[in-house]
């Protein structure tokens, strides 16, 4: 099914109303400011969360506005088109707040709160909160990370509850405009792919690894390839592989 262009324009509204909550640039002369902004918009061919398609296996419109100080707390919001369904609608808008920080040398945790909002689906309850944590590291030009994301019982995920562990690995090509990226899942409870696509209520993995290509400083175009343990589902459980067109600032 065709993502619909209602969800598209919702997205991309969401994106534009962040952005223009962009504060002005300070004059070059000004002390170095202790909150930061920083955002992002992309186009995917595909919107995988966790190994599942929630944009029928199209085209997505996603955005990002993220506040940062610099004592390590943050805020911020991405939203992104989705398949329209009358429990989530046609937009997604995740919302969290959090803290990140170095506790060892070349060591970085990073803790926090995400909201999952679905602003104009029309059939029950969907949204979802769900706190995570992370630890990551960096050895020259690669970096590691270990994380766990935990969504207690909630109404929205059948009352059940949802734990999700990764581990993400990329490297910075030295000396090139290349970056190579890989990454493991496993998800337990409400939101696993082998109880979504009807194959068991155990828990299941996802996995993808990937390259990027800086065209510019701001501008980005990435491919990965995109799987999910489950029955394969055209255009939600299927391997895939998507595509990434993403500007930064």
């Amino acid at each position: 099914m065709l993502t619909s262009v209602r969800g598209l324009f919702a997205a991309t509204l969401l994106v534009g109303c962040a952005l223009a909550a962009t504060p002005a640039l300070a004059d070059e002369t000004d002390p170095p400011s202790d909150v930061t902004v920083t955002g992002s918009v992309a186009l995917v061919t595909d919107y995988r969360f966790r190994g599942i398609s929630l944009s029928g296996g199209d085209f997505a419109v996603q955005g990002s506005l993220n506040v940062n100080h610099s004592s390590g707390f943050y805020a911020g919001a991405w939203a992104s088109s989705l398949e329209d369904s009358p429990l989530y609608g046609s937009a997604e808008l995740d919302v969290y707040a959090g803290w990140t920080g170095e506790v060892a040398s070349g060591v970085t945790a990073d803790v926090g709160l995400l909201y999952y909002v679905y602003p104009n689906g029309n059939v029950g309850d969907a949204n979802v909160f769900e706190p995570y944590a992370s630890i990551s590291g960096t050895l020259g030009p690669a970096t590691a990370k270990v994380g766990v994301a935990y969504a207690w019982k909630q109404d929205s995920l059948g009352g059940d509850d949802n734990l999700y562990l990764y581990t993400d690995w990329s490297l910075a090509v030295p000396e090139t405009p290349l970056s190579v990226s890989a990454h493991l899942g496993y998800t337990d409870g409400a939101l696993s792919p082998k109880l979504l696509t009807g194959v068991s209520t155990k828990g299941g993995l996802d996995y993808s690894v990937g390259a990027a290509y800086q065209i510019t400083p701001a501008l980005s175009l990435g491919v990965s390839y995109v799987g999910v343990e489950g029955a394969s589902i055209d255009s939600f459980s299927n391997d895939a592989v998507v595509a990434t067109l993403k500007a930064s600032f």
